[in-house]
């Protein structure tokens, strides 16, 4: 299995970016998917995460501005950011979770910069 992040770029404050993390493999029996990221000098941080039932959870810095959503038809979870900050400037992960396996995708850089 293997996961495709996608979307990162540039994006001005107060804009939108959507990411992006196409899996090679059918969602719908992983318990967890979600989304990490990691700036220079820092630890690789939760941004969110969608379990399979649907429930979400966002870290604090980004909640109501950022918003998970899991597509199992399309075996991709996306990350639709709202109004971001110089401050989420990182490299976004994505991440699968279920039973003893965690799998990583490659990251996708996000600059927020005007």
């Amino acid at each position: 299995v293997q996961l495709q992040a996608s979307g990162g770029g540039l994006v001005q404050p107060g804009g939108s970016l959507r990411l992006s993390c196409a899996v090679s493999a059918s969602i719908r029996s992983i318990n967890d998917m979600g989304w990490y990221r990691q700036s220079p000098g820092k630890q690789r941080e939760l941004v969110a995460t969608v379990a399979r039932g649907g429930r979400t959870m966002y870290a604090d810095s980004v909640k109501g501005r950022f918003t998970i959503s899991r597509d199992n038809a399309k075996n991709t979870v996306y990350l639709q950011m709202s109004s971001p900050k110089p401050e989420d400037t990182a490299v976004y992960y994505c991440n699968a979770r279920w039973g003893s396996v965690e799998l990583w995708g490659q990251g996708t850089q996000v600059t927020v910069s005007s």
